[in-house]
């Protein structure tokens, strides 16, 4: 029987049955990329939901997450594997000091697996209670060239060879999505070996169900303020539009502070949730009658 959703309706359902509300698109991206074995690259403004459907995805499948958190210089030693050298330093000491000085021997018994530390590519290719794990590369973008070419390969034999060790396979490949906020363009040949899905900002009634799935107890329309506040806010040249991560804090914040509409005070005291840059604040007051106005007449859902 298979692990994966059977369909795409299937797979809508698992995915919001997590708590995660997906569009058709992106369900037919998820349920392809699963079904023909393909990694899936999602794009999209940072806090639109890229990172937290592979979370969510991982609890569908009911296996192990392993995330490779992408940054600019980012190494072999810290994505695939590197030699635990202050074990295998007392091991050569505990070999010397019991007589043995083969060095074929001490170089064999120290460059074992058992001094192999794995990190998350070579973690990837290895089952989980008989099933593959989901791999999250996340915000490719900030890593270098020279490891998206190295990241090609691997995506492409689903094997990496330890010189030392041999090479070590997949019995079954991972279930790997990539995630890019496009701070850089990701290189063709890597786009062409994967599925693809750009997430964009929902539209009102889709975040309006997301925050009152995500933030219980809220009410109705201040959930309704919320939202039609941060869709307007977005229409703003700001240097960086919040998402939908920061619409959640900012509607849990809201219900913490005990709010129950919107009004100029309470929007000010918590604006650092929902926008990041001083410029931005300072936008977003000069403009807080007419987003307030706006927020007022949100639409019913």
């Amino acid at each position: 029987m298979s692990m994966f959703p059977a369909s795409v309706e299937a797979t809508q359902k698992a995915l919001e049955a997590h708590h995660y509300i997906a569009d058709r698109g992106l369900a037919v991206a998820v349920y392809l990329a699963l079904k023909l074995g393909r990694p899936l690259l999602l794009e999209g403004e940072p806090g639109v939901g890229k990172t937290e459907i592979v979370k969510v995805l991982a609890q569908v499948l009911h296996t192990r997450l392993i995330r490779l958190q992408c940054y600019e210089g980012l190494d072999i030693s810290s994505a695939v594997y590197e030699w635990d050298y202050a074990r295998q330093m007392m091991q050569i000491r505990l070999m010397e000091a019991s007589g043995v000085r083969e060095q074929d021997k001490v170089r064999h018994e120290v460059f074992s697996p058992a001094f192999l530390l794995k990190r998350p590519l070579l973690q990837a290719l290895e089952m989980v209670e008989g099933k593959p794990p989901v791999l999250l590369i996340d915000e490719l973008d900030r890593a270098d060239e020279e490891f998206e070419a190295f990241l090609l390969e691997f995506l492409s034999d689903w094997q990496i060879t330890v010189p030392e060790v041999g090479t070590l396979r997949a019995e079954q490949p991972p279930v790997v999505v990539i995630t890019s906020n496009r701070t850089r363009e990701i290189h063709d040949a890597l786009k062409r070996r994967c599925m693809y899905y750009w997430i964009d900002y929902p539209s009102f009634e889709k975040e309006y169900r997301i925050v009152r799935e995500k933030v219980p107890g809220l009410p109705e329309k201040l959930a309704q303020q919320i939202v039609a506040f941060v869709q307007a806010l977005r229409q703003q040249d700001l240097y960086k539009a919040p998402g939908v991560a920061e619409t959640l804090d900012w509607a849990a914040s809201l219900l913490a502070l005990d709010a129950v509409a919107l009004a100029p005070g309470v929007i000010e005291d918590s604006l650092g949730v929902l926008l990041k840059y001083q410029d931005d604040v300072v936008r977003a007051k000069h403009q807080m009658q007419d987003l307030l106005a706006r927020a007022q007449l949100a639409p019913q859902p």
